[in-house]
């Protein structure tokens, strides 16, 4: 008998019910007497006493994984995401609930974990493997592509204590790309290593998302965005959202900036106006241009959205943001290579004594491509604003030739420095635009070159 009903995909991850409890112990003294004296009561028919506090790390956590996902994890220190990668691990073991895992976990978890500081890196590439389910031959057919990947040299042979922070997580990465697991968890670790070193992880995670799971926590939302699928939003042991990458790490990032500011004032009575398209004719770029190949990079731009997803103090608000061209005129179209200016508006509530203006260009994930502010110019000489007064700010680039897709530009509006600062409005996806058409042959934006040759010269020898 057949069925028109796909079966599901299967489950790499069941979480559910979970609960972890700590106990916590002010002094030595009353873990001793907690294992003693408890005993004691109950031997003599009284009731026990107990000498901790508790503290729960995770309370009431289900989900589910399926096979072949990328699952992000977010949260601030302390939230409990830690505790719950160990449980999905198996290093630690839940107070309630249950997990099911199929399939072989490799996990980079805290930095060192599993290794042996005595053994040298070559011993501790056997005995790690080992921990994680490999025999002894399979390590040693692949030992050459374990210190391959490592490329610390000579190290190999040297105690594990004598090696920095990014060696350890070099050593440790490349035992978990070498043991065949189906399920990859990545704690933070990568925030340790050379920037070389993380591409080439990088890589090895986009390749291994193929085929396997992956659980990949980080603070770096703009990683997080680029490489899940979902997110799970973490806090005080509970999950708080769950969801599209990129909605869950915006709704984090203004939980982030609430937190330290307090929520946002309501806005303004006055509803911003939209963009008013008949106020100057717009002005399409290609018209200046001979329409000689299929690759010119045309980027199709649409009209301010006021409305979208925001968050702040509203000390000020953003009124209007603009592609313009280099006179001034608002652009519908822009072909990537061109100079274009970014031209931000915004209406001041209350006094701002050093206000700024910035903005991210976002790919259809979230990943911050470019972006810059108006702090650095103005760090010697801030231009306060005062109720009632209007900021302007203009940003002139060439505007990179982009790959055939949707993008985004969020905007803000701060005060203070680029150190200490409260935002009053942060709008994401205020602006968006679509690349139709391009030359960009490689990377996440095209980069105008002004001169590109090739020179061929006779063999002298």
């Amino acid at each position: 008998m057949s069925s028109d009903v796909h079966d599901p995909a299967p489950v790499a991850i069941r979480v559910h019910g979970l609960h972890k409890c700590f106990q916590i112990y002010a002094t030595p003294g009353q873990r001793l007497r907690q294992f003693v004296l408890p005993r004691l009561r109950r031997w003599l028919g009284l009731n026990a006493v107990n000498y901790y506090r508790e503290f729960w790390a995770l309370r009431d956590v289900s989900f589910e994984i399926n096979k072949g996902q990328t699952i992000g994890i977010i949260g601030r220190n302390g939230s409990g995401k830690s505790t719950l990668l160990q449980i999905i691990c198996g290093t630690l073991h839940p107070t309630q609930g249950g997990i099911e895992v199929q399939g072989r976990v490799a996990a980079l978890l805290e930095l060192g974990s599993g290794f042996n500081p005595e053994f040298t890196g070559r011993e501790n590439v056997f005995f790690n493997a080992g921990v994680l389910g490999q025999s002894e031959e399979r390590t040693r057919e692949k030992f050459a592509d374990i210190e391959n990947f490592a490329d610390i040299g000579e190290f190999m042979e040297q105690p594990v204590k004598t090696y920095s922070s990014g060696m350890l997580v070099r050593l440790a990465f490349a035992v978990i790309a070498h043991v065949d697991a189906d399920i990859l968890v990545i704690d933070e670790a990568l925030a340790v290593g050379d920037a070389f070193f993380t591409q080439k992880c990088m890589r090895f995670l986009r390749g291994f998302m193929q085929h396997g799971t992956v659980l990949f926590v980080s603070h770096d939302t703009a990683a997080v965005k680029s490489l899940c699928d979902r997110v799970i939003w973490i806090d005080k042991g509970q999950i708080i959202e769950s969801g599209q990458a990129k909605e869950v790490c915006d709704l984090y990032l203004q939980a982030f900036y609430e937190a330290q500011q307090g929520k946002g004032g309501q806005p303004p009575p006055k509803a911003l106006p939209r963009l008013n398209t008949a106020a100057l004719p717009l002005h399409d770029q290609r018209r200046d241009f001979i329409n000689s190949t299929h690759l010119r990079n045309d980027i199709k731009v649409f009209e301010f959205r006021p409305d979208s997803s925001s968050f702040g103090e509203r000390g000020g608000t953003i009124s209007k943001v603009q592609l313009l061209d280099v006179q001034g005129r608002p652009l519908s179209w822009v072909i990537g290579g061109e100079s274009v200016r970014l031209r931000v508006e915004v209406e001041c509530h209350m006094h701002l004594r050093s206000p700024i203006v910035g903005f991210y260009v976002n790919d259809r994930t979230g990943q911050a491509l470019f972006g810059d502010n108006t702090c650095l110019v103005y760090m010697d000489d801030p231009q306060p604003c005062d109720p009632g007064e209007k900021v302007c700010a203009t940003f002139s680039f060439e505007m990179p030739r982009m790959p055939v897709g949707d993008y985004t530009i969020t905007v803000a509006l701060a005060d203070g420095t680029q150190q200490e600062h409260i935002q009053h409005h942060w709008i994401h996806d205020a602006l968006q635009f679509k690349s139709e058409s391009t030359s960009a042959s490689a990377g996440l934006v095209g980069i105008p070159m002004r001169h590109i040759s090739l020179d061929v010269s006779p063999n002298r020898s």
